[in-house]
């Protein structure tokens, strides 16, 4: 008895399993960041706008974009679409919340705006990034965009540095637009044979005025008669 009851309650149980229908599977979430710094290559005390949009389809959930640059800001202004941010001359940091991407109103924005400290020397490699976390981000897809540029007015003989901790420094020599490393020497050295020139030619002058006037020597001689 206690056996037919037992294999009616299994037969209720798997009927009943096979008509739940399964959970749906999670849409795959596609998010893009995108880096606009205007102008691009900007110098010191000069002032920067770098905008951050983020394009795609899905969603993210608590949705955080971390910007960092290489070079201090000053007087820094971050805004959020939508979302709030914490700014400093180096970080930016917003959070965006729960992010619906590919709806018809506008795609997510930040936009960061300061002034490039004065004193970066030249020669240096100014690298802005952004990232894009979320709950549904993973180790193995990072959402990155950056750009990085050379400050200009570096000589034949400086190597670009790159403050940034993530690749090694610039180990190559950076050489003046459109001018050649042989013309300074040649010219250094013909200068300086003109100027050895005119130096031993004075000396030669100097010695001259120098020597001590000789007496004039007169010869007498007898008369025979």
């Amino acid at each position: 008895m206690w056996g037919s009851v037992a294999a009616s309650v299994a037969g209720v149980m798997g009927a009943v399993a096979a008509a739940t229908p399964a959970p749906p599977l999670a849409a795959a979430v596609d998010a893009t960041p995108a880096l606009t710094s205007t102008p691009f290559g900007a110098l010191p005390e000069q002032g920067v706008t770098h905008t951050v949009t983020i394009s795609g389809r899905g969603t993210l959930t608590a949705t955080r974009v971390t910007f960092t640059t290489t070079a201090d800001l000053d007087g820094v202004i971050a805004r959020a679409e939508p979302g709030r941010c914490a700014a400093s001359p180096r970080i930016v940091v917003c959070d965006l919340g729960d992010l619906l991407l590919g709806a018809p109103a506008a795609a997510p924005r930040v936009t960061i705006t300061g002034r490039i400290r004065p004193g970066v020397p030249p020669g240096t490699v100014i690298r802005n990034r952004v990232s894009v976390a979320s709950v549904e981000s993973t180790a193995t897809d990072p959402r990155i965009a950056s750009n990085a540029y050379l400050l200009p007015g570096s000589t034949a003989s400086a190597t670009a540095t790159d403050p940034s901790s993530e690749s090694p420094a610039v180990a190559s020599q950076v050489r003046p637009p459109g001018g050649s490393l042989r013309v300074p020497a040649v010219a250094a050295a013909v200068v300086g044979a003109i100027a050895a020139g005119v130096l031993l030619t004075r000396r030669r002058l100097r010695r001259r005025h120098d020597l001590p006037l000789r007496p004039a020597v007169t010869t007498r001689h007898r008369d025979p008669m």
